[in-house]
């Protein structure tokens, strides 16, 4: 005689607008974990696959759009250090008068 199986919760079916915008938030630099707590989403797999599904619908011009804003970011960054250097040479400077 063969003992029943728990069953498994049923699978939950997400809106394609819920995807959309939980992917556009990784997109927007928002991390995988963070978006999943934020949105009650159990795994971050399924975060990456929307990604990839969605990134695959718009082709290039989504992975143009992903590769500059890679470069801005790296490009704020450094615009962000040579503040800093600035705001300290100010600083040293001001203290010698």
């Amino acid at each position: 005689m063969k003992t029943p199986r728990p069953s498994k919760a049923p699978r939950r079916v997400y809106p394609e607008e819920f995807k959309k915008e939980a992917v556009q938030m990784l997109l927007d630099g928002h991390s995988a974990p963070s978006v999943a707590q934020n949105l009650g989403i159990p795994h971050t797999s399924l975060l990456y696959r929307w990604k990839a599904e969605a990134l695959g619908q718009e082709g290039k011009a989504a992975s143009a759009r992903e590769a500059r804003v890679r470069q801005l970011e790296e490009q704020l960054r450094r615009t962000e250090r040579e503040r800093d250097v600035l705001k300290k040479a100010l600083a040293i400077f001001s203290q010698g008068t």
